[in-house]
């Protein structure tokens, strides 16, 4: 299957209760060839609206990131561990919420034979969730972002500070970690361009750097 194949399917997926108030399934956009995938945890309000990943106030701020990291968002692929606006709904205006573990486990048949077919050097997750989804149930953002992590989807995966997280801290002190995010693409794009490399030229290490 292709990836615009796997896309069409997954665009009338009704595996789950968040498909009864979706506007759209944000399948993930970019660059289906690149060594890097960024993967969050799911779309906001606007992205449900336009169906693409990352696109409100913190896809604004990714987007800044991408860039002063000396790259386009153009030679990545963003994609989110699921697919559809996870929201509470109980006071007739909906409130983002995070997906609970029942549509985490649907959007799985979505998410794994995306990430197959992409076949990512390194992932990159973006935010704690995707982490704890990615790479292992415990894994502490705040300690362990920055890391090389094995991965079953990828050679590597490293994980950064959410741009949402990071937003609510730039009102407290800082740049609330903005320089973290940047530093962090950068140091997930030189090991994917890195590990290409090594199996370009047929010595592959196994080695992020």
């Amino acid at each position: 299957m292709t990836l615009d194949e796997l896309k069409a399917t997954a665009l009338t997926c009704q595996g789950c209760s968040l498909s009864e108030r979706r506007m759209n399934v944000v399948f993930g956009e970019g660059n289906p060839v690149s060594p890097l995938v960024l993967i969050g945890e799911g779309p906001g309000e606007t992205e449900d609206k336009m169906g693409r990943p990352f696109v409100g106030r913190a896809g604004q701020l990714l987007d800044k990131a991408i860039v002063d990291a000396g790259l386009q968002r153009s030679q990545l692929y963003i994609t989110n561990t699921v697919k559809c606006r996870a929201a509470d709904w109980s006071t007739g205006k909906p409130v983002n919420r995070p997906p609970a573990d029942d549509e985490v486990l649907a959007c799985r048949k979505w998410l794994e034979p995306q990430i197959a077919i992409l076949k990512p050097k390194v992932i990159l997750c973006i935010g704690g969730p995707s982490a704890k989804n990615l790479i292992k149930k415990n894994f502490q953002i705040t300690k362990e972002r920055g890391m090389y992590f094995p991965c079953e989807f990828a050679r590597t995966a490293i994980a950064t500070l959410h741009p949402s997280y990071i937003l609510r801290q730039m009102n407290i002190s800082g740049d609330g970690g903005y320089s973290l995010l940047v530093a962090d693409i950068q140091r997930a794009w030189e090991a994917a361009q890195k590990l290409a490399t090594k199996e370009g030229s047929g010595k592959d290490s196994g080695e992020a750097g």
